[in-house]
């Protein structure tokens, strides 16, 4: 529970009053009484931290009167109802109009506490939730879009602020799941396009027989099947951005027509003779080296250097491991609010695991591990085993260049600079985690150029 709930018990009755309180306080609850409902419709407001217990007839306002005002003002707000023998119509009404619960009398200590415990655990996940969905609302910057402090991804963001606002067409490259979509969206929420459509295409999900038709569109009767007018994906995005996926796999033919639509900016519908002016961006992504498909054959050179004025290359996770802690915290809170659930602790062991590992499936497959770690799903035979030590492991050695040594310091720094993070900078705290002499990580920390409070 992230705050302490508390319960207020509305009761006229001394005596009732006090058997209340005593057993909630005695079960280590928090508790505050009240003798009417208009003295407790002053006390609750949007979002109160607690639950209400209220008997049914009270002076002045009854008990149902004081369940439709919460409901009203907060309908996940959970409402006890108490009734007395005979209410049980009443009790019925009080659940139609949004109480969580009723308890007849006479009821035993025991029972009020375990239906306010229910209660209690209920109105925590509410207000988690509703805490997690206030804080995504707040994330709309582009460093709520491209998540992480690494410089790689520092690169990225300052390049999409560059162009972003240009009508230049760009081309994205990186491994699959590095993102290349979210980067086109957001060149696309950030220009002055942004009023204007935001079309994606994956280029490799559509037979190559129906490509020209999903891109250009065609006239009625074009073909066999073309019973009416549609208009393509280029048409569609007219005054916006056109987001083209799995740029690699595009037939030869298909990619004459499109480097003439970058060229012209016009488009035929097939079955027209009617050329048409389009205003539009075009985002391509690629996971292939476009230069050696184009040496082989398989891709038009001309059109690779076409889109080639702005190329946005994105790293993979393994490079960028001191981005994994803060990723996997803003996955985490996007699966709370999804699932309902509230975010879990994520262990020392746990995050060295996830920074041990090699990530073939990169961001997308860390936002996996995050929603399986907020449903409760063991990820641990996709983590393995956590390294003894960092020196140990041997990870990322000799990839894209880099000699052992450069990658095990790589490794390292990421280490230290994600437990830093996580202890809130505190220096002894990090080196109990990480198992190491406050000495020793000192020494780790001048070597790699850290701040405490990196």
């Amino acid at each position: 529970m992230t705050r302490e709930l508390s319960v207020l018990v509305v009761e006229d009755d001394f005596h009732m009053q006090l058997g209340c309180v005593q057993a909630l306080q005695l079960a280590g609850l928090s508790v505050e009484a009240v003798d009417s409902a208009e003295q407790a419709m002053g006390l609750i407001t949007p979002g109160f931290a607690g639950v209400v217990v209220t008997d049914m007839r009270l002076p002045g306002a009854d008990g149902l009167s004081l369940v439709r005002h919460c409901h009203g003002l907060d309908a996940d707000l959970p409402v006890i109802m108490i009734t007395g023998h005979g209410d049980v119509t009443l009790a019925v009404e009080a659940m139609r109009s949004g109480a969580y619960d009723f308890i007849p009398k006479p009821f035993s200590p025991e029972l009020l506490v375990e239906v306010v415990r229910r209660a209690i655990e209920k109105r925590s996940l509410t207000l988690e939730v509703a805490t997690l969905r206030a804080a995504l609302a707040g994330r709309d910057g582009l460093e709520g879009k491209l998540v992480g402090r690494s410089p790689q991804i520092q690169r990225v963001r300052r390049l999409i602020s560059e162009v972003a606002g240009s009508p230049v067409d760009i081309l994205i490259h990186g491994e699959t799941g590095t993102g290349k979509e979210v980067v086109a969206r957001a060149l696309h929420d950030f220009s002055g396009r942004r009023a204007g459509p935001y079309v994606a295409l994956n280029c490799g999900g559509v037979p190559d027989s129906l490509l020209d038709s999903e891109l250009f569109g065609h006239e009625q009767g074009a073909f066999t099947g073309a019973q009416k007018r549609r208009i393509g994906k280029i048409e569609h995005a007219d005054r916006g951005t056109l987001f083209l996926d799995e740029l690699e796999s595009m037939p030869l033919p298909m990619q004459i027509k499109l480097l003439r639509v970058l060229q012209e900016r016009e488009i035929e519908r097939l079955g027209s003779n009617q050329p048409l002016r389009v205003d539009v961006r075009v985002v391509a992504a690629t996971k292939d080296d476009l230069i050696a498909r184009a040496q082989a054959g398989s891709f038009r050179s001309d059109l690779y250097y076409r889109l080639n004025v702005v190329t946005i290359e994105l790293p993979p996770l393994r490079e960028r491991r001191e981005d994994i802690p803060v990723l996997l915290d803003h996955f985490m809170v996007l699966a709370a609010s999804r699932f309902n659930r509230p975010p879990p602790n994520v262990t020392t062991e746990q995050m060295h695991r996830l920074m041990a590992h090699h990530w073939p499936g990169n961001v997308r497959e860390l936002r996996n591990v995050a929603d399986c770690l907020v449903l409760g799903v063991r990820k641990d035979e996709l983590l393995g085993p956590p390294p003894a030590d960092p020196s140990e492991s041997g990870e990322g050695a000799g990839e894209d260049g880099l000699s052992l040594a450069d990658s095990v310091d790589s490794y390292e720094r990421s280490l230290i600079a994600a437990e830093l993070r996580r202890q809130q900078g505190n220096i002894a705290r990090t080196a109990k985690a990480l198992r190491v002499p406050k000495t020793t990580l000192n020494d780790k920390i001048r070597k790699h150029r850290l701040q405490a409070g990196e």
